[in-house]
Order: C-alpha cells, then structure tokens, then sequence
C-alpha cells in the first residue's frame, strides 16, 4: 500500500528491522521478530507528546524519609481463590493481566466477579470480541444481575478513555487488550506497539485516577503472553488461567505480583453455571484415587501457604524398542530421569529395559523436590509389582547418592494428610528428629535416611 512500509519488531526488545532475521542482534532471542506495517508519514513526522505512565508530570524528587506509604484499599472479587491468588483482592489502582488459553473460562471469570463488585463499586466492562446480546446471553446463564455494572462495546482506545471519563468507573474490565487500536498508530490492531500503546494508556488512567483495571490477553502458539514482553513488567500483577479444555477443572496462577505472593494457586470447576470454586483440592484430586494397586503413592506440595495432596502414578513395563521411553506427564522431564539415575545405580534396579510412565492424576504441576520420595516409590512399587497401603503418604527430597534429605513446612504437610485419612507418613530422618510429639499420637511417622529404607516398605 502507498504511504506504508513493512517492518519487523522483536518482541522481546522492540528492535526494529527491514526484514525478518532469525536471531535479534540486540537482544539475542530467537524466532522473536514479527511483522508489522507503519505509515511512512507518521514515522518521520515528530512523535506526539505522551502523557506520563503514572499520570503525573513534571515531578519533583522528594527525600525518602518524607515518603508517605499509601494506604492500599483491597476489595473482595467475590471469589475467594481469585482472592487468595491476588493477595487478598482487588488492590485500588492497580493492574491485572490476565491470561490463557482460548474458552479456557476468561471471560465467564471475569462476568463472574462483576456481580460481586457491583455490590459497592462501579464496573465499566469494555468488550472488543463479543457483542452486547452475546454477553447479556452469558449474564443469563450465570445468573448475573447486573448492578452497577456497565458493558461497553468498543475497541478504539480514546473512545473508551472519554467515555470513562463521564462514567468515573471503580474498575474497568477490557477484554482483550490485544483488539484495543490508538489513532496515533497506524498500524492494525494486536500488533506490539498498538498493544504497548493501549496498555500505557489504561495503566496511566488506572494510576492517576485511582481506577482498577483488569486487562485480558491472548497467548501465542508457545503458550506465552501475545505481545511484547515488556506488557508483563508494565502491569502490577500477571495471572494465568491454566487448565484443559476437556476437563472441567481450572487453575489460576500468579506470575507476578507487586501486591502478594507469587505461590498461591486458586483452583476452580467449570460447571454449567459457570465456574465453582475447589475449597479443598485434595479431596478432589484423591477422590477416585484406586485401591490395591501397584505403582500409586501419594505426596502432598505446598502451594504458597496452602498444602495440597496429589497422587503420583507410575507405569513401569518391559520395552519393545531399542530404546526405552520415558513418558513424564505432570512431572519436570529431567528430574524423572534423575530419579531414575539413582535408583538404577544405587539398587540395581533395571529401568533401562523398561518402559516409564509416569502421571499426576487431575492435570497438576509437581515442581518441589518434595515429591522426589513418592516419585521413587512409585516406580520401585511399579517395577516390582509391590503394592503401596493405601493410607501411607511420602514426602522428601532424593540426592543423587541415594540419601533422603529434608523439606520444608513438614508439620503443615503432615497435619493436612492425617486430616484426609492417612495413617503413615514417610518423612526425612532429619525432619523427624525436630518433629512435634504431638502429631505421632494422629499419624504414624516413619524416617527414612536413604532410598534403601524404602525397599523395607515396600516389601513388609
């Protein structure tokens, strides 16, 4: 097109380029540059004046021990998992990057917590991708009144800036960040700039007028956040909506977050009322866990301050190939293969003439070294055809000279199994000698110093 240019910007540091390179000579990212169309006139007319990112110009530089800490107001989302993934709720001001998978639930989350909000504040939600009727469709479904929320069709970012201005909202919803355009761009909309430059635009109003803002993105074909990486250092707080499409349960994830923890997880079941919370998820995830099996143990993981139980299978079988697989579902890939390393050279057990399977049941992400002792026990139970008691649980840290060394936050872990009905836990021996007395007399607590130790489980 006449008065256009084509260009190729790296995602990663928005180095520009006339054409598409494999390796970003700036930043040294591969695969990382996208094309994107520029006007000619707008790149050598001089660049309009931008207002400040936090709303406030010509500041002056005061000394820290005149600093006044703000007094941060939280409001409640309705959602108690929601509330515990974001610190507590809604902090005032800030922003919210929200993302996933497409019809992961993003958008009945969000219709969801509008209900609640507009109990007490003023909601503005700014659809790009779906029409008035569709989304009142949706209200109707989840049962949603409605009150003093207000829904906004629009896509262009000016637009939904002015009409903010006379609504004066608590909290602004935009859905999706990637169709949101400026005038000032000329290029289309969910390119990186369009998409740094509307992001800029709501953080500036949410910082300058004390407005919560909760904007929702795409991900790309890697599973990462669509958009320059520098959309994540931008906003306060950055949640991933994870989950199978197939099944019902749903996982959010806290990434970053200037206002709590990063480690608190909210799980969540997809219903046809919309989205239930999962209060306590380990009953969920052991409820048709099965009985008399080979190749089964339990562990419990923390996530942030919560203790969750999960259930590690194990698949050991003779190969029909020259090489074994090594299937990992659930479970880091390279630590199976370690725990596979010691138990093969410290018990002689054959594991490279067999098969490995491995899962966690309920699509959970196991990523502690805490789980290492069940992993182990799993499989020694699935090679020799042992089975594990039903109410025994695991809980360590394997090194690679066999040696169970110890984890933290035992005695959380512990009271959460023997609440469940388990009536053995297999611990770090060096856990078990700083052990409360108290919690032998609910469970019954065996040390173990070294993988040796498990074999006299497994065969008793």
């Amino acid at each position: 097109m006449k008065g256009t240019k084509v260009v190729f910007i790296c995602s990663e540091c928005e180095y520009e380029s006339p054409k598409w390179m494999g390796k970003c000579p700036h930043c040294g990212a591969w695969n990382s540059f996208v094309e994107d169309v520029v006007s000619k006139e707008s790149a050598s007319a001089a660049a309009p004046k931008r207002s400040s990112l936090l709303g406030i110009r010509d500041s002056e530089a005061s000394p820290f021990s005149e600093l006044e800490a703000p007094e941060y107001i939280r409001t409640t989302t309705g959602l108690c998992e929601l509330d515990r993934v974001l610190g507590g709720g809604l902090v005032c001001g800030s922003v919210v990057l929200l993302s996933g998978e497409p019809g992961i639930g993003k958008s009945t989350l969000l219709l969801q917590i509008c209900d609640s909000l507009g109990s007490d504040k003023k909601v503005l939600y700014v659809s790009g991708e779906e029409s008035r009727g569709q989304l009142k469709l949706r209200a109707e479904r989840l049962r949603i009144g409605g009150n003093n929320l207000y829904i906004l069709t629009e896509t262009n970012i000016e637009s939904i800036l002015e009409k903010a201005d006379k609504l004066k909202p608590d909290v602004i919803i935009a859905d999706s960040v990637q169709t949101m355009y400026s005038d000032k761009i000329s290029s289309s909309p969910g390119s990186i700039t369009q998409v740094k430059e509307c992001a800029m635009s709501f953080i500036g109003k949410a910082k300058s007028h004390g407005i919560s803002v909760i904007l929702v993105g795409h991900v790309n074909k890697e599973g990462g956040i669509a958009g320059p990486k520098v959309l994540e250092h931008m906003v306060d707080a950055v949640l991933c909506f994870e989950g199978d499409r197939r099944q019902t349960y749903r996982i959010i994830r806290a990434n970053k977050n200037r206002y709590g923890s990063t480690n608190e997880i909210g799980v969540f079941e997809m219903t046809d009322s919309g989205l239930a919370e999962v209060s306590n998820p380990s009953e969920m995830l052991l409820a048709d866990r099965p009985t008399d099996s080979s190749g089964n143990c339990a562990v419990c993981t923390i996530e942030g301050t919560r203790p969750m139980l999960a259930e590690i299978q194990a698949l050991v079988t003779p190969t029909a190939f020259p090489a074994p697989r090594r299937t990992s579902n659930g479970i880091d890939y390279n630590r199976t293969c370690l725990i596979l390393a010691v138990l093969e050279k410290r018990l002689g057990l054959k594991f490279s003439s067999n098969d490995v399977y491995l899962n966690v049941i309920g699509g959970m992400q196991l990523d502690e070294p805490a789980t290492d002792l069940a992993l182990a026990l799993a499989m020694i139970s699935s090679i020799t055809d042992k089975v594990i008691p039903d109410t025994l649980i695991a809980i360590g840290e394997i090194g690679l000279s066999g040696e169970c060394r110890g984890v933290s936050n035992v005695e959380q872990r512990i009271r959460e199994a023997a609440r469940l009905g388990f009536t053995e836990a297999l611990i770090p021996h060096r856990n078990a000698e700083k052990l409360d007395p108290s919690i032998s007399s609910a469970i019954k607590i065996t040390p173990i110093k070294n993988i040796f130790d498990l074999l006299r489980v497994i065969k008793r």
